[in-house]
Parts: C-alpha cells; sequence; structure tokens
C-alpha cells in the first residue's frame, strides 16, 4: 500500500514538546501519529478517555475558601517574601 503525506497544525510549543517526549520514548513524532490513528482505527474510537477538566469537591471548596477571604470573612495571613512563610509553617 502506497503511502500518503499528511499535513496537520498544531501550536509550535507542543509540537516541540511532544517531540521531545517522543525522541525520549525512541520513536519520532510521525510514528506516534501513526501509532495513534491505528490504535484508533483498531478500536474504532480515539484510544483514550476524553472528558472535560472539572474540577472535584476539594478544589471548589479551595476557590470557595478564597472568595470568602477575599471578600474578608475570612481572616488569613499575607507573607512578604516565601522565606517568611517557611519560617512560619515550620514552626
Amino acid at each position: 500500500m502506497a503511502n500518503v503525506n499528511v499535513t496537520i497544525r498544531m501550536d509550535e510549543n507542543l509540537r516541540k514538546e511532544a517531540a521531545l517526549l517522543f525522541d525520549d520514548l525512541g520513536i519520532g513524532l510521525n510514528q506516534a501519529m501513526t501509532l495513534f490513528v491505528k490504535q484508533a482505527v483498531r478500536e474504532q474510537r480515539i484510544p483514550f478517555e476524553i472528558t472535560r477538566n472539572i474540577p472535584n469537591k476539594e478544589t471548589l471548596d479551595a476557590f470557595k475558601e478564597i472568595e470568602l477571604m477575599k471578600a474578608g470573612k475570612i481572616p488569613f495571613k499575607a507573607y512578604d517574601n516565601v522565606d517568611e512563610l517557611f519560617e512560619d509553617a515550620l514552626k
């Protein structure tokens, strides 16, 4: 079967990061894309789960706490630098 050229557009930084990863794994970007397509055809689906990035309850609670701090309803301590933060945390 003859090979064909396929052109895709992606963010330049994403391409560079992917090339570094795949090089580290011992394959090139073209091989990685071919692996992805072969797996998708074999499984007749995207070969990984695609989900929305929905924060969990702990993260949502942290967001609420920050909003309450901003509104002055919960006291909080601020630091001028990281050294002060670590000094206080290590007490």
